[in-house]
Formats: C-alpha cells, structure tokens, sequence
C-alpha cells in the first residue's frame, strides 16, 4: 500500500513538475537552499544568504502590493523600518523574546500600512507614488526628534539575537522565507478555488474605474493589499532587526524601498517568483563586488540597464518564456522542445503558426 502510494505520488511529481522547467528548477533550486550548510560551513555565506531570505520576503511584499494590485509604493521600507524599531523596543524594554517580537512588529507595520492607505489611496499612479515616498522620510525625522526613545543616528543597541547558531539562524530564516512566499503566491493566485481575492487585485491593477463600476469596493481591497504588503514586509524586518542585533535609521532608508522595486523589476514584476529570483542574484552579486567598492555601483548600474534593455519583462519571465511554451487548446504549460501538449496533445508548433500568421495579418 505504501509503495502504491509513493509510486502514484512521484508519477504526480515527474508529471507535473519535472516535465516544466521552470517548476524543476524551483525545486532543484529549493532543494539547493535547504541543502546549502550541510556542505557549506562559512559564517559569511551563510550570512549572505540569510540576509537574502529575509529580503526575498521584503521584495515578494512589494510585488504583491505593485505588482499585482498596481499601488506603486516608493516608501516600503516604512513596514520594514517600522517592524524593525518595535521588535528592538519590545526586546530592550519588556524583555520580549524575538519569536513574539517579530510578530508583534508585522502587525504595527500592518497598522502603519493602514494608516498610510487611509489618506493615500484616494490617490492613483505617480500621485501616489509620491504621497507614499513621503513617509519613511517623516518617520526618520520623528526618529532623530525622539532620540531618547530610538537611539537618534546611532540606533538601538542591544537586541537580543535569534538563538542557536548560525545553521539554526539559516534555517529559521530559509524556513521562514518558504513559508511567507507560499502564502504571498496563494493570496495572488488567480486559479486558486480557495481564496479569490487575486482576481479583485488583477481588475484593479487593470482597470479600477471599470472594478469600482462592477460593484467592487476597491478602497477596501486596496487597504487589504496595504496590510498584506506591509504585515510581511514587517516579518522582513522583525527578523532582520534580531539578526543585525541592532535597529538604525538605515531601515527606513528611501534606498531600501528603491532595491526592493529593482529587485522584483529585475526578475519579473507581478509574478512572486521574480521577486525572488531578483533577490538571489542582485544581492549576493553585490555582496561579491564589495571587494571592488569602485567598480560595485556601475557593474550593477549597467547589469540593470542590460536586463531591462533585452529582457523587459524580468529575467526570470525571459528564462521561462525560452524553456516553456503554452498548448494553444488546454493552456498548459509546456516544454519549449515538445511538438505535443502534455496533457491534451494538441500540436504545440500551432501556437507559433497563429502568431506568425497574426503578425503577417497586422503587417498587411
């Protein structure tokens, strides 16, 4: 019965895992993160790497609330400076442990992004971009007025660090990174048969006047994006604040809010997994080029400007688009080096008939 069961679910597996790319190299790369202390030991990698769990939370945040709602935020790292500065109170002061300290934090991020929502979400496009930019500068001004209460420049001091060691610490955060992206992909899903809330967040991405005018309370969906967004941006910072041991005003720095926008356009707005392929590769690269400080910001300057020159929807959309292709019957994913579909088998070669025939349409 056993070995039924394993049999049927690795037939499962090998059919619609392994026979998509983009979802084995997932999974290759997940086993890769789960596997990586085992083999390596180095304190600074594994630091890297924790510090890119925590901002792969950070950035899949921001892509829920721009890229999937269409709120441009440039003022994110008001949730994560925000979570940062309450969990380093909460532990100096009350003597809080991190693992109520972080939660605690995402929730007054989730407060914080109300609170911004409410005056700001009247607003659309670059009027409220800008209205959110405005933000993280006045919280930092009320950091350096109540310097007896935030540590002014110098920030908070002090904060008890995530127990264990620093396997156990990579863990806590690998663990923690699945397990927010997960939820973060399920709540934007729009094939999901158990939460429906992505297709309201699709529409008024799309077209809000045209949502507001099929009924749909699009103040209300928009404030639960703002609390969505800003309540894991909170965990981000929560965690990143025990794990740095200290709390400065470099968590609400408006640079902070631009590399999570850069981060996911890198690897593909408005896809969860763009976000997080944008992390992995732009952070430890720059982590790489300290070792040539004069050479760092251009390299990654020009690194952007070749990607959004030939691949201007995200690189990891590019990837994707190259080792898949979609059955122009059932619209299933499929290999890109399949003449078949692999659950219907329609012929796949049709879908680039149609389009070359479309384009030779439109030229006429």
């Amino acid at each position: 019965m056993t070995a039924h069961y394993f049999r049927r679910l690795y037939k499962i597996y090998q059919s619609q895992v392994l026979a998509i790319p983009g979802r084995a190299i997932a999974v290759f790369f997940f086993l890769f993160l789960l596997l990586l202390p085992i083999f390596v030991r180095d304190v600074y990698i594994l630091r890297i790497f924790i510090f890119a769990n925590v901002f792969v939370i950070f950035a899949v945040s921001w892509d829920v609330l721009g890229g999937f709602t269409g709120q441009i935020n440039f003022g994110h790292a008001l949730f994560f400076g925000v979570a940062a500065y309450t969990a380093a109170l909460l532990n100096i002061h009350l003597g809080l442990t991190p693992w109520l300290t972080i939660p605690l934090g995402a929730i007054v991020a989730v407060a914080a992004g109300l609170l911004v929502g409410i005056p700001a979400l009247r607003l659309r496009g670059h009027y409220l971009a800008l209205a959110t930019l405005a933000f993280p500068l006045m919280l930092t001004g009320g950091v350096f007025a109540f310097s007896n209460l935030t540590g002014g420049e110098l920030g908070l001091s002090g904060v008890t660090p995530l127990p264990g060691s620093r396997m156990s610490q990579y863990y806590a955060s690998f663990l923690l990174m699945a397990g927010s992206v997960l939820i973060m992909w399920k709540l934007t899903d729009a094939n999901s048969s158990i939460i429906r809330i992505a297709v309201i967040f699709h529409a008024i991405r799309e077209d809000e006047i045209a949502a507001r005018a099929c009924g749909i309370n699009t103040i209300r969906y928009k404030l639960l994006a703002f609390a969505i967004s800003g309540f894991f941006a909170g965990v981000a910072g929560g965690f990143y604040v025990h794990f740095l041991r200290i709390a400065g005003p470099s968590t609400l720095e408006l640079m902070l809010s631009f590399q999570a926008i850069i981060w996911t356009i890198f690897g593909g707005i408005g896809t969860i997994y763009g976000a997080v392929v944008g992390v992995y590769i732009l952070y430890p690269l720059m982590e790489v080029l300290r070792a040539a400080p004069e050479l760092r910001m251009f390299v990654f300057a020009l690194i952007i400007m070749v990607i959004l020159r030939f691949m201007p929807e995200g690189i990891a959309v590019w990837v994707r688009d190259k080792l898949e292709k979609e059955c122009p019957r059932c619209k299933l994913a499929n290999a890109a080096w399949r003449t078949n579909c692999r659950a219907c088998g329609a012929a796949l070669y049709l879908e680039k008939a149609n389009s070359s025939q479309n384009l030779e349409i439109e030229r006429k």
